[in-house]
Order: C-alpha cells, then sequence, then structure tokens
C-alpha cells in the first residue's frame, strides 16, 4: 500500500507540474466562424479536387496537400479538401523530428477535421480524421492529457468504421486505440481512475488484433497493417501467428520511402524470431536425445 500511495503522490505532482502550455495543444480548437454548408463545386474547384486526388494518388502529400488549401480558400465547406487535409497535415507532421512543426501540422489538422465535423457530423472520414489527429497530439502531449485524448477520440473512430465498414485506415486505428488503452500501465489506470472517472471500456488486445485483421483483409498491399498485427501478436506472445503476419508483410511490394522502412523492420524482426524460433526446437531436440 505504501508504495502505491508513493506511486500515487508522485504522479499528483508530477500532473501538476506538467500542466504547462503544451496540455492546451490538446484543447479543441475554437474555428472563428462555422463553415458555410456545402454547396455545388464549381467548375474551377472541382478542377482543383482532381488535381489533389492525382498528387495524392502520386504520393506527392505536400503538394495535394497546397492543392486542398485551394480549395479551401474559393469553397471552405468542401468535405473532402477537409477531410484529406486534416489527414495529410497528420502524415507530414509525423515525418518531422522537430516538434514545432509537429505542433504546428497536428494543430492544423485538429483545425480541419473540426471543420469537416460541422459539415457532417456522422461522415466517417470527419470522424476518422477527428481521432486521427487527436492521436497524434497525444504524442506532444503531457501524460494527463495524452490519457486524456485516447478518452476523448473513442466515439470519433468507433463512429467511423461503424459508418464505413470498408475504411481500412479507420480500423488500423481503431486496433491501435484498443491496444493502447488496454495497455495502459499501471500509474495510468490508477490515475484515470482517480481523476477521469475510469479508463475508456470496451479496449482489448483481442479487438485490437480483430481490427488489424479486418484492415489487412480489406487493403492486403498496404504493409503497415501487417506490421502493426505482429507487434501486437507477439506482445500476446502469439509468435507463430507473428511470423505469418510479418511473412505477408515482406512480400508487400513497398512503394514509398516509409513503406520501405517498414519492410525492412518487417524483415528484421522475422529473421529474429525464426532464429529464435529454430533454437528453441534444437533445445528441444537435445533434451529428446
Amino acid at each position: 500500500m505504501r508504495k502505491l500511495f508513493g506511486c500515487l503522490l508522485v504522479l499528483v505532482v508530477l500532473t501538476g507540474l506538467n500542466a504547462g502550455p503544451v496540455s492546451g495543444q490538446f484543447r479543441k480548437p475554437k474555428p472563428k466562424a462555422k463553415a458555410p454548408v456545402e454547396a455545388p463545386l464549381s467548375t474551377e474547384v472541382a478542377k482543383l479536387l482532381t488535381e489533389a486526388r492525382t498528387l495524392q494518388a502520386q504520393y506527392k502529400e505536400s503538394e495535394a496537400l497546397a492543392k486542398y488549401e485551394q480549395v479551401l480558400a474559393k469553397a471552405p465547406a468542401t468535405y473532402e479538401a477537409l477531410w484529406q487535409a486534416a489527414v495529410l497535415s497528420v502524415r507530414i507532421g509525423a515525418r518531422y523530428t522537430d516538434e514545432t512543426r509537429k505542433i504546428a501540422y497536428f494543430s492544423a489538422a485538429r483545425l480541419y477535421s473540426s471543420r469537416a465535423l460541422v459539415v457532417r457530423p456522422d461522415g466517417a472520414e470527419s470522424n476518422y480524421a477527428e481521432a486521427l489527429a487527436l492521436a497524434n497530439q497525444a504524442t506532444l502531449l503531457t501524460a494527463r492529457a495524452r490519457l486524456l485524448a485516447y478518452r476523448e477520440m473513442k466515439p470519433y473512430v468507433f463512429k467511423a468504421v461503424e459508418q464505413r465498414p470498408d475504411f481500412a485506415d479507420a480500423w488500423q486505428l481503431l486496433g491501435r486505440w484498443h491496444f493502447r488503452v488496454d495497455h495502459y500501465n499501471l500509474i495510468e489506470r490508477v490515475y484515470s481512475r482517480l481523476f477521469l472517472g475510469g479508463t475508456p471500456d470496451g479496449a482489448s488486445s483481442n479487438a485490437a488484433v480483430n481490427a488489424l485483421l479486418k484492415a489487412h483483409e480489406l487493403e492486403p498491399q498496404r504493409i503497415q497493417y501487417p506490421y502493426d498485427l505482429a507487434r501486437i501478436l507477439l506482445s500476446q506472445k502469439l509468435r507463430t501467428r507473428a511470423v505469418a503476419a510479418l511473412q505477408d508483410a515482406v512480400e508487400i511490394t513497398p512503394v514509398t520511402a516509409e513503406e520501405l522502412e517498414i519492410s525492412r523492420r518487417c524483415r528484421k524482426l522475422l529473421v529474429q524470431l525464426n532464429r529464435r524460433m529454430l533454437k528453441q526446437v534444437q533445445s528441444r531436440v537435445r533434451e529428446l536425445e
């Protein structure tokens, strides 16, 4: 009991000390004005949207984001441009190591996703974009703000898969949410119970596995899904299934530099697991001799 009380005391003190300006990044941004109601697209806006989609398909994400921003300058309530700008802002921001740039991109993502939610509160894409922005902002926040972020993102990510069961990215994000919340450490659980009304309910590693399996089934050529799946399976000591997921991953041809890096990690992990399993087999054979 003394040990637990000591941990709690340290946690409360640290929370008080950490409640600085960074935690303010978590608060939901308030747009200066409501986005206008969606209107039919002009020829010029439709052309810009087509160009943005083409650039995105070519993995030119910065250029695509600039095109979506041009669309929004002319038609601020364009739903596709809003949620895509949010997602691209997260992806671009995640590549930076500089925290200032990350904060700028992730904050922009929240503004775009919030405006998308105004246009379509029940849209799968707007809810996904909001959950994605929250999850990435959480990486820059204090411990308390991170816990609040995972609590707040739950309804958005669940609504995204509910509204669009074919949305692979949303299933991946749901899987990550399940795994992260299910693996709160002791201090995170105690703090959530005492100050946040408990941990978000319904999270489980099994649900995380099922969500990632669904994502992989929907888009079998996306290497991120089997990689995430393998790591979760390994955490549950399901090595045989993890090896199978990694074998699926290494058969996927990477297209971007990020996918190439994930492929390299998958191959390295697969070699390590195969060596470990071979040693175990050899050890058992020796015991039987």
